[in-house]
This record gives structure tokens, sequence and C-alpha cells, in this order.
């Protein structure tokens, strides 16, 4: 599986901007697909992930309400929709898929993702 992100750029606080991820090869034994972001100088965290058969999705707190993750299985493309953008949003974000089957309370987890896109900078301008 390889995954291409793109989407990213300047934003402005309050604002918006969609990423995408689109994903090729065998994307169909993809579990979930997340979003994970890094700001410089602080760990990669996660952010949101979504079920690739039934499109359940999780958050993480700080962007709930503000960020909506969805995916288009026939086109092998994830999503992640960001409103009300706020500068603490601003670092790489990166997005990968599991290879199989993760158990619920691992989706948050970097290691348990398999496949990885090159990542695209965010920068929300106060």
């Amino acid at each position: 599986v390889q995954l291409q992100a793109s989407g990213g750029g300047l934003a402005q606080s309050g604002g918006s901007l969609r990423l995408s991820c689109a994903g090729s090869g065998r994307t169909s034994t993809a579990y979930y697909m997340a979003w994970f972001r890094q700001a410089p100088g602080k760990e990669r965290e996660f952010v949101a992930a979504v079920n690739w058969k039934d499109g359940y999705t999780y958050y993480t707190d700080s962007v709930k309400g503000r960020f909506t993750i969805s995916r288009d299985k026939y086109k092998h493309t994830g999503y992640l929709q960001m409103n009300s953008l706020k500068p603490e949003d601003t670092a790489v974000y990166y997005c990968a898929a599991s290879g199989g089957w993760v158990i619920l309370s691992r989706r948050s987890d970097l290691d348990a993702y398999d496949y990885w896109g090159q990542g695209t900078q965010v920068t929300v301008s106060s």
C-alpha cells in the first residue's frame, strides 16, 4: 500500500483546509486509515481514524467538533476536513493505514499502522 497526502497549506485562525490521502496498491486490506500530526519539537500524535470497512470514526479530544475524517472506498482516498483551525493545529500531517485488523484500544497508536504517507504541512496563522 502506498499513500500520498496532499492539501496542506496556510490558513488563518478560524479557517478551513481539507487534506486528502490517496491510496494505491492493496488498499482493500486496510482496517483503519488515520491522520497523525507532528509539530516542531513535539512527538507525532494521533488526530483521527476511520474504520475503512464501516466508516466509524474516532478523534482526539482537541479536534472533536472541528475536524471530520472520512473515506471514499471506491476512490481509495481518505480525507480530513479541518474547520475552525487554531494556531496550535500547525504541524506536518501524516496519513497512515493499518495492514490489517487493529484492536479498538490501539487505533491511536503509531505502531498500529503499517503504511505512511509523506506528510503535508499545515500552518495556521493567528
